[in-house]
């Protein structure tokens, strides 16, 4: 079976330790830990910066490294095992172990606990960050990072304190801006609202629209009229990925669009298909 080189870390150069035996290469190392500390950080294809955008990875994703040359690093995500070359000034240690999660679509980080305060930074839903207490100022509540920066209490939640219903979260999504490779409040694109959805649920799965038709949930046969579909239900066409807010109203990240927006299934179903046929599965978790 040939390796998905999105997914594991090789080339005829250098590959991950943990593929030797599966995969030819001149040299292998073990995956240096690392931990993603800008907000959004573009991963790419090559190591080059007019190369394209594949994915993002978030503030606090915990990442190995298996190069660090000229600039770039070539890393695999930890959560959803995604491989590609990120800039050197994006990564840091990994010190505190995160705490909570980021639960609003964004949120500001300040430098005290005052939202008078201009904002040092902004993350978006999804990021994990340390926290070490909180603050109380006119009634608002922050918590406090080791860098004693603050972030809107209300706007996170222990790590381990995961709703049931992915659809609610991606409804908060609505009228993101539409980015090809996007995973974040700031610009997502439609497998990244799936996977962001996913993972606020405690989920974590793949990033690509056609890793995730293959394995997120259980296959289900629609209907000739697709009235058999129900909410959380997840409909995919090739290269697309959305899901089901109700029986017949499909949510998704959508080129057509360019933000997160609300369509009636079939009219979906009959604009897609002149470029891309018929939907190729739909999966119920």
């Amino acid at each position: 079976m040939t390796l998905d080189k999105r997914l594991n870390a090789f080339r005829p150069d250098l590959a991950d330790e943990s593929l030797r035996g599966q995969v030819e290469a001149e040299h292998f190392v073990e995956g240096k830990p690392m931990r993603i500390a800008d907000p959004v950080v573009d991963v790419r294809g090559a190591a080059r910066g007019d190369a394209g955008v594949t994915t993002q990875f978030l503030f606090g994703d915990d990442v190995l490294v298996f190069e660090d040359s000229n600039g770039w690093c070539w890393v695999q995500n930890e959560r959803d095992g995604y491989v590609g070359y990120v800039v050197d000034t994006a990564l840091d240690k990994r010190y505190d172990e995160p705490t909570h999660i980021v639960i609003a679509p964004r949120t500001f980080v300040y430098p005290g606990s005052d939202l008078k305060f201009p904002p040092t930074n902004a993350l978006s839903m999804g990021s994990l960050v340390t926290i070490k207490g909180g603050e109380e100022r006119r009634g608002t509540l922050y918590g406090i990072l080791p860098s004693g920066e603050a972030i809107i209490a209300k706007h996170l939640v222990p790590i381990d304190e995961v709703t049931d219903d992915h659809v609610a979260v991606a409804e908060t999504l609505m009228h993101t801006p539409y980015l090809w490779g996007g995973v974040s409040g700031f610009g997502i694109d439609c497998s990244g609202l799936v996977q962001l959805s996913l993972l606020m649920t405690g989920q974590s799965v793949l990033r690509d629209s056609d890793m995730q038709a293959d394995t997120i949930g259980d296959a289900i046969e629609p209907d000739a009229n697709y009235n058999n579909l129900k909410r959380g239900d997840f409909v995919f066409w090739k290269g697309h990925a959305a899901m089901m807010a109700s029986h017949s109203m499909l949510l998704h990240a959508s080129g057509h669009t360019m933000s997160v927006t609300l369509e009636p299934l079939h009219d979906a179903i009959e604009r897609i298909a002149y470029l891309y046929g018929k939907p190729t599965a739909v999966r119920r978790l």
